[in-house]
């Protein structure tokens, strides 16, 4: 009995070993992240971590609580970005608009979750945009200003533009993280979101290694 705790004791302490050794070790290409070729456009100066995501998503809304305190705590040398995208499916392409509509009236930070929250616990039917603009007058929105956004040419541009940066990134699924324009981080490489965040960590300081040349 003794030899069998004993063992016992020795395997746990090496998977423990090997486990910190797995999470202090560098960034793999192809295991934990895949290079995005050419590199998307990134902020002088700047490490940018883009999430792409969609409200329409059940992950994105589980992820939107977590990532949302992270991103506030982000170093100075790092910017945060959210790009929604629709792969080409309009509801969700009514979903990004409805994003830039609240971004352009400064409306976002006070709607943002609320949005969330009206497609995946309430069953808000935003099927057309008349139905958005109702449920945003509800929240004491503006309707006729923000009715205006959701329906200018502009927000049409920046979907068909948040699209395009999505294929270029080479996007297949959402939440996505990409960082400083040339990692895509493989969300099978980390077993739950805040792993995943973890990584992410990890990503940004190998881009500020990269960028100092060391």
């Amino acid at each position: 009995m003794k030899r069998i705790i004993a063992w016992l004791f020795v395997t746990l302490i090496s998977s423990f070993a090997l486990s910190s050794i797995g999470l202090a070790a560098e960034p793999q290409a192809g295991r934990d992240f895949k290079p995005i070729t050419p590199p998307l456009a990134t902020p002088k100066g700047k490490i940018e971590v883009i999430e792409f995501f969609s409200y329409g998503c059940n992950h994105c809304n589980d992820f939107h609580p977590l990532i949302t305190p992270w991103a506030a705590k982000l170093p100075k040398d790092v910017t945060f970005r959210r790009i929604p995208v629709s792969f080409n499916r309009p509801e969700w392409a009514r979903l990004s608009r409805i994003y830039f509509a609240l971004e352009a009236t400064g409306d976002l930070a006070k709607l943002d979750a609320a949005v969330f929250i009206a497609i995946h616990e309430q069953r808000v039917n935003f099927k057309t945009d008349e139905a958005v603009v109702a449920w945003a007058a509800s929240k004491g929105i503006d309707s006729k200003k923000f009715g205006d956004a959701l329906a200018s040419f502009s927000m049409q541009s920046k979907v068909q533009r948040a699209d395009q940066e999505a294929s270029a990134a080479r996007i297949a699924g959402v939440p996505a993280l990409a960082v400083d324009g040339k990692f895509l981080i493989n969300n099978e490489a980390a077993s739950n979101y805040d792993e995943l965040l973890k990584l992410t960590d990890a990503m940004i300081a190998k881009a500020r290694k990269e960028k100092s040349g060391n």
